[in-house]
């Protein structure tokens, strides 16, 4: 995966919810542009759920992106 295209998920109008699955197997749903922060380098991203909790995921240990149907539900005691 590269920065561009994960910008290209970020970028859309109108935006689509989705979620990043990593290498190791981590699904990481990303309910809003607002709740992804791309590294000045572009080498990590910094996610944001809806309870304020964050995962920081290496881009090069994301092996795709997946459009949800539903926007993700707040999950509260989640264990990240």
């Amino acid at each position: 995966m590269t920065t561009e295209q994960l910008k290209q998920y970020l970028d859309q109008a109108p935006f689509r919810p989705f979620q990043i699955v990593t290498a190791d197997g981590y699904s990481i749903p990303v309910a809003h542009e607002d709740y992804v922060s791309v590294g000045p380098r572009g080498r990590t991203v910094l996610v944001w759920d809806q309870d304020d909790n964050f995962r920081i995921v290496d881009v090069p240990l994301i092996i795709r992106l997946d459009f949800l149907k539903e926007p993700p539900q707040p999950q509260s005691g989640q264990e990240h």
